[in-house]
């Protein structure tokens, strides 16, 4: 009985943690039409929601296009002499489908959701949330838009630099490691790669966005506890919003195999 009740109790917990999320998300959809428009603020969080987060994107897919090239381009060698003239699309493909959304959706988890957490959650400690109520500013409008949207167009921005950086970096390994000219890897590239490869990547990071924006800031203004309950709402913000960068991913590439 104790065991099937502990299960009931987590079915539940699980229940109102996602039914909060999700009304958060309307809360901050609905608001988001609303003035006044707070644009300045919007433009700083795109500016360090998006731009300051380039040197890690960057260098961080750079590298996975590097590692990518080399291992798939060994594997095919074994299979077959020469195979490995088509490393471009192999790495192309992969790169732009899964690995440059998942990678910077996660990579900007851990940066970015974690601030938007730890900023939030003082506020809500130092009471100063309180404040903005009392002043009839709408926290949600305040501070949970800005974000919101700042996640929702710098999250695909980043990956479509991303996907390039990545196809670089493959292009790197394919010529120093492989011998394969960047002509011919270019050409590969445009040869087997389709739109649909390129909107489909592009098409999840919207979502992860959205998912990294909400539950950050639903972490936020979730936090109780002084600096203690700061450090657990950002730990919270990252582990949750990574878990459901990776879950969400499989649903839909699932979606996305079907409409295809």
């Amino acid at each position: 009985m104790t065991i099937a009740a502990d299960e009931k109790s987590l079915f539940v917990r699980v229940m109102e943690e996602i039914g909060g999320h999700l009304i958060f998300l309307a809360r901050t959809v609905r608001w988001t039409f609303r003035p006044p428009f707070d644009a300045p603020n919007i433009f700083n969080q795109m500016l360090e929601i998006g731009y300051r987060s380039l040197p890690v994107t960057t260098i961080t897919l750079f590298f996975t296009g590097m590692v990518m090239a080399l291992q798939v381009g060994r594997a095919m060698d074994k299979l077959m002499s020469g195979s490995s003239v088509f490393i471009g699309s192999a790495v192309s493909i992969s790169m732009l489908r899964e690995l440059c959304p998942v990678l910077t959706a996660l990579l900007l988890s851990g940066r970015v959701g974690s601030a938007i957490a730890a900023e939030i959650g003082t506020m809500r400690v130092t009471e100063q949330i309180d404040a903005l109520i009392t002043l009839r500013a709408d926290p949600i409008q305040y501070l949970s838009v800005p974000r919101f949207l700042a996640c929702l167009v710098m999250t695909p921005a980043l990956t479509v630099i991303t996907d390039v950086v990545g196809v670089l970096g493959g292009a790197f390994i394919a010529f120093f490691a492989l011998g394969i000219t960047v002509d011919k890897y270019i050409e590969n590239v445009f040869q087997y790669l389709s739109l649909m490869d390129f909107l489909s990547g592009l098409f999840k990071s919207v979502f992860f966005g959205i998912e990294i924006a909400i539950i950050a800031c639903y972490q936020g203004f979730s936090t109780t506890g002084g600096a203690e309950g700061v450090g657990k709402s950002t730990i919270q913000a990252v582990v949750k919003s990574s878990m459901a960068i990776l879950i969400s991913d499989y649903f839909l590439t699932y979606l996305l195999q079907i409409i295809e």
